[in-house]
């Protein structure tokens, strides 16, 4: 079964180029605008990762990760923040809501495709799971 992405993205270009990137290493994605959606998305359809923007409308990316950490249950999605907040200050906010991981805008397509197997890994490994997720990656330009 492929892993499930939730791509929350308020630009429409990054946000086709980002699930352009990830369908084509065969993970399943869905995507969201705002930050109400992203929550009604991860409820409905429980993905094992969220990339998610910082700055949205409606809920911004912070609150978005903390009411998913804050909901009850064992469902506990990995969520890559992926803004263009880049400074340390920004990065430990983002981190200490809750994000597994964090990359800075503009990102390394190789980079972010990187990032993901690697949290996905991590979650087959506690499911133990031996499954891989392998390949290179795309060698595109950063967006």
């Amino acid at each position: 079964m492929q892993p499930t992405i939730l791509i929350v993205e308020d630009e429409a270009e990054i946000a086709r180029f980002i699930q352009q990137l990830l369908e084509k290493e065969g993970f399943a994605c869905l995507h969201s605008r705002d930050g109400h959606d992203a929550l009604r998305q991860f409820q409905t359809h429980q993905p094992q990762m969220i990339v998610l923007d910082w700055m949205l409308p409606g809920i911004d990316g912070l609150e978005v990760c903390t009411r998913i950490r804050k909901t009850a249950g064992t469902y506990d999605p990995y969520i890559l923040m992926l803004t263009a907040k880049g400074e340390d200050f920004d990065r430990v906010i983002g981190l200490s809501t809750g994000a597994d991981d964090y990359l800075v805008k503009p990102f390394s397509p190789i980079e972010l495709v990187a990032r993901v197997r690697a949290l996905l890994r991590r979650s087959l490994r506690q499911a133990g799971t031996p499954q891989r997720y392998s390949g290179a990656g795309p060698a595109e330009p950063q967006f």
